[in-house]
């Protein structure tokens, strides 16, 4: 649910007739949201749903379980409907020669926002600033000059690209695909990247573990040495152990994670409560 829809929620579950079945979409982790932490949205939320239960969609089984167990509301009807990614689109095909052969290159996508937790990264790639390894960030947003000035500070070898419209093209051209986000609700770069057979290294939390499985190498957000070591790590490993996970994660993304599962799970959805009020 994003913050300039929750008083239209809250007005439908006060005001629409019974009969009319009402849907929420919750598309984030509300526990880690900017907006839950107000008391009046907490309460305006559990108050309405108690008023009118709605049916819940959730795009991760983990937010949906969080939804009700941090607002202490017993579920009513509530479904996971995961996010697609276009399979077509984003496929790399054959794994891209890297730019320099001689230095191991990681890409990281999101804007320049604290959720995606950057500083972070900065300061695992600021520990191996002695290896030929190096990070580019592609996005935008309020920490640019923050950002720029602590890569500075630490010598980190990471770079800003801004953003960039053919993203498709540009991610293949890397050999590892970091996001170090402290939440997420079930993110559209991951899948992405796991359509484009990259290999992927992300932060240990809940949605990236549902979304990928074992599929991507984790590290803890708690010490920024393991995020760096395992870095290292990589940028030695056999390329076809590599290449093996980046394939698992695209047939992953293509079990699970496309339009037609999205839209069939939808259809589905929808036609079961139109039959409940036929």
């Amino acid at each position: 649910m994003h913050s300039h829809l929750f008083w239209p929620t809250f007005v439908a579950r006060f005001s629409l007739p019974a009969k009319i079945p009402l849907i929420t979409t919750i598309h984030a982790f509300i526990a880690t949201s900017v907006e839950y932490k107000h008391w009046y949205i907490r309460f305006l939320d559990k108050l309405s749903y108690r008023f009118r239960k709605s049916i819940i969609i959730v795009v991760a089984k983990g937010a949906l379980d969080e939804y009700f167990s941090f607002l202490r509301l017993k579920p009513y009807k509530a479904y996971t409907l995961y996010t697609f990614v276009d399979i077509e689109r984003f496929n790399a095909g054959k794994v891209q020669a890297p730019k320099d052969p001689g230095t191991f290159k990681l890409v990281a996508v999101g804007a320049l926002r604290l959720q995606k937790n950057y500083h972070y990264i900065i300061n695992a790639m600021a520990l191996i600033k002695d290896k030929n390894i190096e990070l580019d960030i592609y996005g935008t947003g309020n920490l640019k000059d923050e950002l720029q000035q602590q890569i500075r500070a630490t010598g980190a070898k990471v770079f800003l690209k801004g953003e960039v419209n053919n993203i498709e093209q540009v991610i293949p051209q890397y050999q590892l695909f970091v996001m170090s986000s402290t939440f997420e609700g079930f993110s559209l770069g991951v899948l992405e990247a796991m359509a484009m057979r990259m290999p992927l290294l992300l932060s240990d939390i809940t949605s990236f573990k549902e979304q990928c499985e074992d599929t991507a190498w984790y590290f803890s957000l708690d010490d920024v040495k393991d995020a760096a070591t395992q870095i290292i790590s990589l940028s030695t490993m056999d390329k076809n152990i590599l290449f093996n996970r980046a394939e698992a994660g695209r047939q992953r993304a293509i079990r699970h994670f496309t339009l037609a599962q999205h839209i069939s799970g939808l259809r589905k959805i929808y036609n079961e409560e139109l039959c409940n009020i036929s």
